[in-house]
């Protein structure tokens, strides 16, 4: 069974190229376009991992990740934030909410994907390489 991930972002030119990438890659893949869609969705399916942008409309990229970090439901679930807002207190903020790793918009979608693969341990997942 092909692991899920979540999209959480609001711009529908990275969703398209992220989703894109991640089902060629053997992922299973969800979308949200808003923080609390996100939350919703995680609620419904949980996923190995979020990719999560901190501008989102109605609720955070910073908050879904503090929400996510508090349910102990949702312990396991990898988190990395993709965020334009790449300052050193951001991703240290990001960081100490409880993200696994912090990607800054523009983002290498090769770099990105063997970030998503390590933190999945899929090192070796289909489609690698």
């Amino acid at each position: 069974m092909p692991k899920t991930i979540l999209i959480a972002d609001d711009e529908p030119s990275i969703v398209l190229s992220l989703e894109y990438l991640l089902e060629q890659a053997g992922y299973r893949v969800l979308v949200a376009r808003d923080g609390q869609e996100a939350l919703d969705a995680i609620a419904r399916d949980v996923p190995d991992l979020v990719l999560l942008d901190v501008m989102l409309p109605r609720v955070s990229g910073f908050d879904v990740c503090q929400r996510v970090r508090t349910h102990r439901d949702w312990l396991h679930m990898r988190i990395l934030i993709i965020s334009a807002k790449g300052r050193e207190i951001e991703v240290a903020k990001g960081l100490a909410l409880g993200a696994d790793a912090y990607v800054t918009k523009p983002f290498s979608t090769r770099e990105l994907l063997a970030r998503v693969r390590t933190l999945l341990g899929d090192e070796a997942a289909p489609g690698a390489g």
